[in-house]
């Protein structure tokens, strides 16, 4: 059988500031985020089984990454971990969802983070293929599991 490729789209808002960066994405921003989830495999084959013809059902997709990523990043603050700023007390009261990561919060390094998440949760018969992280309606970064083996 053919390997097939389906892809679903996510919608999130998230914030981040860029340390030490030396244009205004030093400043705390935020972005309206896509994220384009590509896995691959081969359809289900199995006669008696309800999802027959499926690589994966797109809604246990939506769930694996909706719990993976958007539940986590949507509408937070995203700063490196070795920022001078600690979101303690009020600060933290102020900013409310606030990751720190052990990375610059860009859109190349969430992307690489995004697939270690992802690869850890989806199923053994689908793997990840690639992702596609909109930063803005014009740029984007993309991961192949193909560039990364």
């Amino acid at each position: 059988m053919a390997l097939i490729r389906v892809t679903k789209e996510f919608n999130f808002e998230m914030a981040h500031a860029l340390k030490n960066y030396d244009g205004p994405c030093k400043h705390i921003h935020g972005h309206s985020y896509k994220l384009f989830v590509t896995v691959i495999g081969q359809p289900n084959t199995d006669e008696g089984n309800p999802k027959l013809g499926m690589l994966i059902d797109f809604g246990d997709l939506k769930k694996l990454i909706k719990n993976a990523i958007v539940d986590v990043f949507d509408h937070a603050f995203v700063l490196n971990s070795t920022t001078d700023f600690e979101c303690t007390g009020s600060v933290h009261e102020m900013f409310g969802n606030t990751i720190y990561v052990d990375y610059q919060p860009t859109c190349e390094n969430l992307i690489s983070d995004y697939a270690q998440r992802i690869q850890k949760i989806i199923p053994n018969i689908i793997s990840l293929h690639s992702l596609r992280l909109y930063e803005t309606e014009t740029s984007y970064a993309e991961w192949f599991a193909s560039d990364n083996m």
